[in-house]
């Protein structure tokens, strides 16, 4: 091993394994949310699928992921923007499994207003649940994390991307918030082996990117990747298990853009 020898320094695990890990995924009762807690069983990790209202699409995920044997799911309703929200579903992993590895941080809501038509409540909503409920989730998870623990936040590729839209202020306002955020946990977090990173999608084929756009509009964007089409969300979730596993011990405060080329 290239480290064998070195005071103070562990050697490296290449493994995927979450065997015996417990991972929180906000949101995960559908699309990009869903496939990162049906990967994470995968590897087996139990996960818990943690939802806002929609409970037969949280159930469902939940089956699924039981029916393959590997990491046992269980499902918890929770208003992850509100901090109390963030306390009940900590409170609920807890009691179910015992412990928390892994935070994913994937709840979020997408709106699109040019700034004229941006008010209070367009404003409050996406802060809320993009930048506030994350930050005091991962505060209150903090403590419960061992070393060797993961906070993987969900941004998005359009915190850097030149084809930007105006009527995306708010939420890329709301995600480079996150992003920074995430550089500071990473070296605060990192003090205790635990690693902080965010994974950035590009345009994904989700209920989420579409709602609200044309079909033509959904086509342009589609045509901007070297591919000439969408993501999908079973294309996200692995990167997302990689800096969950032992394999990305050592990945910590970074930005990992999963976007076909879309933003280079």
């Amino acid at each position: 091993m290239p480290n064998e020898g070195l005071e103070g320094v562990p050697s490296f695990d290449s493994t995927m394994s979450l065997a015996g890990k417990v991972a929180i995924v906000t949101g995960s009762s559908r699309s990009i949310g869903a496939e990162i807690a049906k990967d994470l069983a995968k590897e087996g990790a139990n996960v818990v699928v943690n939802y806002a209202g929609n409970v037969a699409a949280a159930n469902e995920v939940v089956a699924e992921i039981n029916s393959k044997g590997a990491g046992r799911a269980f499902p918890v309703q929770a208003d992850v923007s509100s901090i109390a929200g963030s306390e009940a579903l900590l409170t609920a992993t807890l009691k179910e499994f015992g412990r928390i590895d892994i935070l994913v941080l994937n709840a979020g809501i997408m709106g699109s207003k040019v700034i004229a038509d941006v008010d209070e409540a367009f404003y409050d909503a996406h802060f809320n649940l993009n930048v506030k409920g994350p930050l005091f989730l991962v505060k209150a998870a903090a403590p419960l994390l061992p070393e060797g623990g993961r906070v993987i936040f969900i941004s998005t590729t359009l915190t850097n991307a030149m084809s930007v839209l105006p009527n995306a202020v708010v939420y890329v306002a709301s995600k480079g918030a996150i992003e920074q955020a995430a550089r500071s946990l990473a070296k605060d977090l990192g003090a205790r082996g635990i690693t902080v990173n965010c994974v950035s999608p590009g345009p994904t084929d989700t209920p989420l990117f579409r709602a609200g756009k044309p079909e033509g509009v959904i086509n342009f964007i589609a045509g901007l990747h070297p591919s000439k089409r969408l993501g999908t969300p079973q294309e996200i979730a692995p990167a997302v298990t990689f800096l969950a596993s032992p394999a990305g011990a050592w990945v910590n405060g970074q930005n990992i853009r999963v976007n076909g080329g879309f933003s280079v």
